[in-house]
């Protein structure tokens, strides 16, 4: 398994969100994911963790995580855990998902903006349940609703680009983006 800084940054983040948000499921963390990759991209023309989200019916999906899931690898399993409860709805019966850190957080692998940016959505969204972020993140005229179009987009990568409005301001952040690119395809990272 190949280890990069990447990978060690989503790790990072998994553990930020579980400690510093309520109720931090599978479906949550991985808004929560996407709320922070969407949002930095438009600022800077990358996204901090460098997964690709795909439009999925109950929003959008870091798919290389979902199918990590159930079998983390050893550089995850040290550090995260997956607590599972079995919860009484009043309608039904279910299975609770809890993110739980093994471990602190190292805040050493971000830059002042991404830790700034983390710390904005868990303030906005430490005490919400999944279900309330889906008006965030299925927006209309958002990356995920323009990508999903009613179902004809499910499975379909979800574009950066579609986090970017302006037209100046797109061509500054794919710029950019393209720079950045660059240098993960020289570093080998890419």
């Amino acid at each position: 398994m190949i280890l990069t800084h990447r990978r060690d940054k989503l790790i990072q983040a998994i553990i930020f969100f579980s400690k510093e948000t309520k109720w931090c499921g599978k479906t949550k963390l991985f808004k929560l994911l996407y709320l922070l990759d969407f949002e930095h991209f438009k600022q800077t023309g990358r996204s901090v963790t460098g997964m690709d989200y795909y439009a999925w019916e109950m929003g959008p999906v870091p798919v290389v995580l979902a199918e990590e899931w159930d079998n983390f690898k050893p550089d995850f399993e040290k550090k995260v855990n997956i607590k599972y409860e079995m919860l009484d709805s009043g309608t039904g019966k279910y299975i609770r998902q809890t993110v739980v850190a093994k471990v602190n957080f190292d805040e050493t692998f971000f830059t002042r903006r991404e830790l700034r940016l983390m710390s904005e959505i868990t303030d906005k969204y430490r005490e919400h349940y999944a279900s309330n972020m889906v008006e965030v993140t299925h927006a209309e005229n958002g990356a995920w609703e323009k990508t999903w179009d009613n179902g004809k987009g499910y499975n379909i990568r979800i574009s950066y680009r579609l986090a970017v409005g302006d037209v100046l301001v797109k061509q500054h952040v794919m710029a950019a983006a393209k720079e950045y690119t660059t240098l993960l395809e020289r570093i080998g990272e890419k």
